[in-house]
């Protein structure tokens, strides 16, 4: 399964190029099957998810090659609406799947998805919006079984703004005869991107980005080359590094507004933070500082998937810092992990207290989960000797090569 082997205490330097978004490639793949044609995915990211999303298109009856950082996705062949078992507990996000089959196969047949293990993450926002496109849904024994022989556009109302949800309601509605009309949807700027990719196709969605989308129903009418957004969760993870070990690193290829609420933090906490263009640098020196409660929120909040590399950045900070985290249960499960360094973290409920430490020891750690796991690496880099981390498959799903991009900052990092 592989390690990886750290040694701390080494300043980063240097410049970095940030892949392209897993959050963002992974419903687009599934927006793929919309149209009988080719869709190009221009700086795609090679990552687990990619590659178990990749399955469950060539299942479905897709063609699918890499053409250097290009992933091409011929979906004229479709001629599947179930996905199994096997597929779908590869990742968690797998469910987006439902709302694209329904629309381009009118039926669809999955199970109940897989992941991480960050606690319950209930499904019923999507499947209600699906039904009330029309769509008969039975869940017995395990699996989803949908029927929607004829979808019809409506105005649907999230209890709650669910990046998922938002989008499975998005990708039903592109086979909805008439328009539908999204209240209360997620902000993210994956949503965005993937409303960019839609249109591109000759889709008509509007409104992504904000709280009311409107999709007007109908089927893609031509081949699309797409270039997926930066991942604003690996570029924090990459600003959380430097912080943690201190030095000076710029990152290319980033939309600094993605990521105003992480550099906000870390200016805070004592870092230089400059923006502008396409890229951030960030200077660290000395040790930080204990900043005001970090609560993780839907965007344009605190995002919940940088809490934990934040945490690990301010483990040797000056003073206390309160962490209290919204969006999901057990995201905390890295934190048993980090007191193996000598870190002094109380957990309550959803609230952490990080009270930072003087130094922190290098440990044998097992990575619990996709971001906990970069938390892991990050805390890594600012203790004294080797850290092992082990259980690195969680963090290959959301990130390309993360020992080799820390190794061009010149951080001592292997992989056996």
């Amino acid at each position: 399964m592989g390690e990886f082997y750290i040694e701390g205490g080494r300043p980063l330097d240097g410049s970095l190029r940030v892949q392209g978004a897993k959050n963002s490639v992974l419903p687009i793949l599934a927006a793929t099957i919309l149209h009988r044609g080719t869709s190009v995915l221009k700086n795609c990211p090679r990552l687990r998810d990619v590659e178990a999303s990749t399955e469950i298109l060539r299942h479905l009856g897709c063609r699918c090659r890499w053409e250097g950082d290009a992933l091409v996705v011929d979906a004229a062949g479709v001629d599947r609406w179930d996905v199994p078992d096997r597929l779908m507990r590869s990742m968690r996000s797998s469910v987006i799947f439902l709302g694209a089959i329904l629309s381009r196969c009118g039926r669809a047949e999955l199970s109940m998805p897989g992941g991480c293990e960050l606690g319950p993450r209930p499904i019923d926002l999507h499947l209600a919006a699906l039904r009330r496109l029309g769509a008969v849904i039975d869940e017995g024994g395990g699996r989803l079984r949908c029927e929607a022989p004829e979808l019809v556009g409506r105005e649907l109302t999230l209890s709650m703004p669910s990046v998922g949800a938002t989008e499975n309601s998005i990708l039903a509605a592109c086979g909805c005869e008439g328009t539908t009309v999204i209240l209360n949807a997620a902000r993210e700027p994956e949503i965005a991107d993937l409303q960019r990719f839609l249109n591109a196709m000759g889709q008509r969605v509007r409104g992504a980005g904000t709280s009311t989308v409107t999709v007007e129903g109908r089927r893609p009418t031509r081949d699309a080359v797409h270039t997926v957004m930066p991942d604003r969760i690996v570029a924090a993870t990459y600003l959380a590094a430097a912080a943690a070990a201190g030095g000076d690193v710029e990152l290319q290829g980033v939309d600094y507004r993605h990521l105003s609420t992480v550099t906000a933090a870390l200016h805070e906490a004592g870092c230089q933070i400059h923006s502008g263009g396409d890229s951030i640098r960030i200077r660290s020196q000395g040790r930080l500082r204990g900043i005001r409660p970090v609560r993780t929120a839907p965007y344009p909040g605190f995002p919940t998937d940088a809490q934990a590399v934040l945490m690990a950045a301010l483990l040797r900070s000056r003073g206390v810092t309160v962490f209290v985290e919204n969006i999901f249960d057990s995201r905390y499960r890295h934190v048993d992990e980090l007191t193996r360094m000598g870190a002094d973290i109380r957990v309550e409920g959803r609230v952490a207290v990080v009270c930072g430490v003087d130094r922190l020891q290098g440990a044998e750690m097992a990575c619990t989960d996709l971001r906990g796991g970069a938390a892991l690496a990050v805390a890594a880099l600012s203790a004294e000797g080797e850290s092992r981390l082990t259980a690195i498959h969680h963090i290959k799903r959301g990130y390309e090569d993360l020992a080799r991009d820390l190794r061009l900052l010149g951080a001592q990092v292997e992989e056996r």
